[in-house]
């Protein structure tokens, strides 16, 4: 059972100014590769699982931006963490299942 929720918004400074989207776009390949379930929002991504699996997806994404020639980044996280009862996106969200 996961018992993390990890929200992230990450903001590479690109190499030379340009759109952040194929950037943004391989850190998303990253959550989806790991295997965790997420959800992608407009300004952030949800993924669910086990806290310290969660964040070792962080770094990687990090890493990722460095070695596509960022030289910086920035990753606004929010975790919910419940390691007694768990934590799913789906319990969460039962109530706006589309979104609304």
């Amino acid at each position: 059972m996961a018992n993390a929720l990890l929200s992230i918004q990450i903001i590479p400074r690109t190499p030379n100014g340009e759109s952040v989207i194929p950037y943004v776009d391989r850190a998303i390949e990253i959550i989806k590769a790991s295997g965790v379930p997420y959800r992608v929002a407009p300004l952030e991504t949800t993924m669910e699982g086990d806290l310290t699996h969660l964040l070792s997806i962080v770094q990687e994404m990090n890493e990722a931006m460095s070695a596509m020639g960022c030289p910086s980044v920035i990753s606004q996280i929010k975790v919910y963490y419940n390691p007694a009862d768990g934590a799913s996106m789906d319990v969460l969200l039962e109530k706006y299942p589309d979104g609304q």
